[in-house]
């Protein structure tokens, strides 16, 4: 049986978007069950030199629309960074979820062998389609849910496992 490329990214991604979204709603009402502005939240990080809250939604938006983009050569919606409040992250959310939902499956399925180039500021990556998936695009979007999870958590909001597995 062949490799359902979809399968392995736009349910993931939904998913994962699924799960952050509710477990940023957590984060808001214990931000106003406790009195902490929600500024203290958004700009919270793990480590000094670790991007905050409000980055790790956005990276892993982008992670999950580059993903698809690259594989299905669809154009990705246009998201500028400037999130600052937890309605504005739960909007990016909401629209990187409608990008996905408009890539067609068969824009994605049977792109395996497919050559995915990634450019960064400094180099240059080449990727086969499912080695992108399996070694870039996946890991780096758990990356950033992962990372947004941690410092809610160390910021005291009552997270657990299931918050982060979406409540299977």
């Amino acid at each position: 049986m062949a490799t359902e490329l979809y399968d392995l990214t736009v349910p993931v991604f939904q998913r994962g978007f699924k799960a952050m979204a509710a477990f940023l709603e957590k984060a808001r009402a214990h931000a106003d069950e406790h009195g902490i502005a929600h500024d203290d939240l958004l700009t919270a990080r793990l480590y000094a030199d670790m991007a905050p809250l409000a980055s790790q939604v956005q990276r892993a938006s982008d992670a999950a629309k580059f993903a698809a983009s690259r594989l299905s050569a669809i154009a990705p919606p246009a998201m500028p960074d400037t999130e600052a409040s937890f309605d504005e992250l739960q909007a990016r959310i909401a629209a990187t979820v409608d990008f996905l939902s408009s890539v067609p499956r068969e824009a994605i399925d049977g792109r395996e062998d497919a050559d995915v180039e990634l450019k960064t500021p400094s180099r240059s990556f080449q990727f086969k389609g499912l080695g992108y998936v399996q070694g870039f695009a996946l890991p780096n979007f758990y990356f950033h849910v992962t990372t947004a999870y941690g410092i809610l958590r160390q910021q005291g909001v009552p997270l657990g496992k299931m918050d982060y597995l979406g409540g299977i």
